[in-house]
This record gives C-alpha cells, sequence and structure tokens, in this order.
C-alpha cells in the first residue's frame, strides 16, 4: 500500500507525488524512470501538471482493486468475480477540521496515520466482500475480529518481539545498552524486509502488488496531466516516492536511532516504549516523507528516498490492463465526488 491522504502544506489530506530525478536506483531497459514517475520517452507534462503536483492523491491496493483519496473524498474500485466492476465514494471524515492544532507539523503525522488506518481498514473491508461471492462474505464483526487480530500480530512480532528477543541478550550475550538497542532496531528492519519477502511470494499477494503497482501508475499520470487511459497509464513507474512502503522504512530506520538513546530502562518501560513511541516517530517519519516529495530534485533527499523506492521493487509489479482500469475507475470517482462538490459553489 501507499502512504496517502496525509495532510499537504496548503491542504489537509495527502497522497503521493511524482518521485525524484534519478539517482541510484538501476534503470530496466523501456522502463519508466523510477525516481520520477515519468516515462524516458514521455510528452512534456501537459499544461495543469504543476500545479496537480502541489494537489496530492494517495491511495492503498486493496483485494482485487484500489483505494485512491483525494482531499476529501476517497472512493473504492472492485473487480466482482463476474469480471464487473464494484465502484464507491466516500467523504473523508476528520478530526483535525474540529482541532486545527492537530494539523500542525509533527503532529500532522499522527493524523495522517489514523486516518490511513481506519480508511484502509474500511476499504479492506469493502474489497474482501464484494470480491467473493455473496455467500463467502464475512460479517462487519468477523472482519473486525480479523482486522484486530492481525494489527494485535503486527505489533507482538515487529514491536514487542524484537524488544524482548534482545533484552535477553542484554543481559546474556550484548551486554551495551547502545549496541543492544542498535541491534534490536537492524534486526527489526531485516525482519520486515523478509516478511515482505516472504509474502509477495504468494499469488494473491502478487495480485494486490500488481493494483498497488496500478495505484501508483495511475496517479504518476494524472501529476503529469497526461490521459487516464491504460495504455498512457501503463507507461510510467509502478514506483512512488510517497508510498507507504518507504513510510514504514523510514519509521523503522528512525526507530532504530531513538531507541538507542533510551538506555536499559527495564523491562516494562522497554516494551511499552516500543508501542508508544511509534505515533511520534510516524510523526517525524511523515515529515521526511513530505520533504522528499516537496524537494524530490535535491541529491540529499534522492539519496535519503532511493532505499524505499527499491524496497517497492519488492511491493509494487506491472499491472494488467484489466486491473489499471480499476485504478483510474477509483481515481476518477475521486475526482468527479470533488467536481461535484465545487460546482455549486463554482455557479
Amino acid at each position: 500500500m501507499t502512504e496517502h491522504g496525509a495532510p499537504s502544506d496548503e491542504q489537509s489530506e495527502a497522497a503521493p507525488v511524482t518521485p525524484g530525478a534519478s539517482f541510484a536506483v538501476p534503470a530496466v531497459p523501456n522502463e519508466p524512470d523510477p525516481l520520477r514517475g515519468a516515462p524516458e520517452e514521455a510528452p512534456p507534462p501537459g499544461p495543469a501538471a504543476a500545479e496537480r503536483e502541489h494537489h496530492f492523491y494517495g491511495g492503498q491496493a486493496v483485494i482485487e482493486g484500489v483505494m485512491m483519496r483525494g482531499r476529501d473524498h476517497w472512493a473504492i474500485a472492485v473487480r466482482k468475480t463476474d469480471g464487473d466492476m464494484h465502484l464507491e465514494s466516500h467523504r473523508v471524515k476528520t478530526i483535525g477540521d474540529r482541532f486545527p492544532f492537530l494539523k500542525a507539523p509533527g503532529l500532522r503525522g499522527v493524523l495522517a496515520l489514523g486516518q490511513a488506518m481506519s480508511i484502509g481498514m474500511r476499504a479492506l473491508t469493502i474489497s474482501a466482500n464484494q470480491s467473493v461471492p455473496e455467500e463467502e462474505r464475512l460479517t462487519k464483526k468477523q472482519m473486525g475480529l480479523s482486522m484486530t487480530v492481525a494489527l494485535l500480530v503486527f505489533v507482538a512480532i515487529f514491536m514487542v518481539g524484537p524488544a524482548v528477543l534482545f533484552g535477553f541478550a542484554r543481559m546474556h550475550v550484548v551486554h551495551s545498552s547502545l549496541l543492544s538497542n542498535i541491534y534490536e532496531g537492524l534486526f527489526r528492519v531485516a525482519l520486515f524486509l523478509a516478511y515482505l519477502a516472504l509474502i509477495g511470494t504468494l499469488k494473491d499477494v502478487k495480485r494486490v502488488f500488481q493494483y498497488h503497482g496500478a495505484e501508483h501508475k495511475t496517479i504518476a499520470a494524472y501529476e503529469h496531466d497526461a490521459p487516464l487511459e491504460p495504455p498512457s497509464v501503463d507507461r510510467f513507474s509502478t514506483l512512488h516516492v510517497r508510498c507507504g512502503t518507504n513510510f514504514l522504512l523510514i519509521v523503522l530506520i528512525i526507530a532504530i536511532i531513538v531507541f538507542a538513546l533510551f538506555g536499559n530502562p527495564g523491562w516494562l518501560w522497554t516494551i511499552l516504549s516500543r508501542i508508544i513511541a511509534i505515533p511520534l516517530i510516524a510523526g517525524v517519519a511523515f515529515e521526511l516523507l513530505r520533504l522528499g516529495a516537496k524537494f524530490h530534485g535535491s541529491v540529499v533527499m534522492r539519496v535519503l528516498m532511493a532505499p524505499g523506492l527499491w524496497l517497492q521493487k519488492i511491493t509494487t509489479r506491472k499491472p494488467t490492463s484489466d486491473q489499471i482500469e480499476v485504478a483510474i475507475a477509483s481515481f476518477n470517482a475521486v475526482l468527479a465526488a470533488e467536481a461535484a462538490e465545487q460546482a455549486p459553489s463554482a455557479g
């Protein structure tokens, strides 16, 4: 998935922007430049391209579909078993409108993370039910339970597990708190990479990764003011600088630095700190991701963002034409909802 729908400088929610220039990512013949998002032989961006780079959109790959999000609306398109497409759109509900201070730098990342999780879980529920026959659909209670269990397992494996493991190592093997915390962070990153590589071998997950690529291609095409048609969209890169994969990797790397400074506070605080500090680390990671998008031409930012783009080689796949159609339909639904809301004031 991609880390989208987060606030921009001028707007309250955001999504991906086109990756930077051409640093370090190996070029593949006849492939789009992965750091720009544009085809190698793309025509010059259209007249609306500059404006669109500042109106961020984003989304998330789901089961047999794509969720797209704008500033105030999100939509989801899912390919059903009979080949038809399920499409629906909704307005983004955010507590940031009631509490504007939550949109301030540092806090807006926490807000964006919470919104992304809320919309993402709802989109996954819709896609899980629309992509299977009616008799196989899960109830809201069943879906809620499965999501809760998945979240708890994630926290246990990626946050608490390494803390406990290297807590024992600190007592019996590595007696330096600083080194132990650094090793813990590196182990967590390696565990995350191994997890992505492992699930990437599953057939169903490969299809989700294809829809992930379709999502990135569609947004890149829009930001370059290219026609939103499968042949045109397919010319763009499957990689995107503000992808959620980048976000998660930045979180894990920042966590290494933060937790390394915690020392050895005891078992209870060690475990709690790994959970409590995540929203704060996410806020910092979000700001770095925004800087990477805003200054995508900077050599420094291209260096910092390159590992996340490399990682997307695992989490994205080249989509088929019908998968791109789904991504385009979802994106157009967001544009239509925005246009419908603006129409009365325009008139």
